[in-house]
């Protein structure tokens, strides 16, 4: 009965496994599908931003151009960790016929946090950006919150940035400006990093082999179980 028992479990937990297997797969399948739309998305020609209607809907990484007013005197600095090295990023509100948007204009470095040392990029007027839509990141980092009262901003939190800012309604999304230069260099736009982890595939071979294992283990004790009889 033990033997039976044991070669139950096993073939359980084999159908467990090949479950588990199965959804990596259709884990991957979707993956590679998000990746494609992801760098179609970013290789497009920049169009206008989508009506308001679909602000809420799946816009990230959509390319896009807005034309607007910078309020300087209200930008955010968030912690930042580069490929220029760690830094922050510099969240302008954009005034524009859509409302205000929130642009990360790019990286600067410590010695250019303070606005005064980057006067020549703080343009007046109408400007025109082109980037990418981003979503939101709620909360902070990676065990550390955003601490509004004390300016310690460590991730790019819309809402978050815009109550403390005062600036009314404001659209869902943040927008990573492209790599055009700003006067003076700084702040360094087109720092977008696009990567998706896809280790679904090994995930499902792992899954898969430990289902057949669990076959071949019932197989053996019940044929054991047969020699002995």
């Amino acid at each position: 009965m033990r033997r039976v028992a044991f070669a139950a479990l096993c073939l359980a937990l084999a159908i467990l496994f090949a479950g588990l297997g199965i959804w990596q797969v259709e884990r991957r399948a979707w993956k590679l599908d998000l990746i494609a739309k992801v760098e179609g998305r970013v290789r497009a020609a920049p169009t206008a931003l989508p009506p308001r209607n679909e602000w809420q809907r799946d816009n990230a990484y959509r390319r896009v151009r807005v034309t607007g007013t910078f309020l300087h005197d209200r930008e955010t600095l968030v912690q930042a960790l580069t490929a220029l090295g760690g830094g922050w990023w510099v969240l302008t509100p954009l005034q524009t016929n859509d409302g205000t948007i929130l642009v990360n204009r790019g990286y600067v470095p410590d010695d250019r946090r303070d606005r005064a040392t980057r006067r020549e990029a703080l343009p007046s007027g109408s400007v025109t950006i082109t980037g990418l839509m981003r979503a939101t990141e709620p909360g902070g980092g990676f065990l550390r919150n955003n601490d509004p009262a004390a300016e310690r901003w460590f991730s790019r939190d819309v809402a978050a940035i815009a109550k403390a800012r005062n600036l009314g309604p404001t659209a869902p999304f943040f927008i990573d400006a492209d790599d055009t230069p700003n006067p003076g260099g700084f702040p360094v736009g087109g720092l977008t990093v696009i990567s998706f982890r896809n280790n679904h595939l090994s995930y499902a071979v792992t899954w898969f082999a430990l289902a057949l294992l669990s076959v071949a283990g019932s197989v053996m004790v019940l044929r054991s179980g047969k020699r002995r009889h």
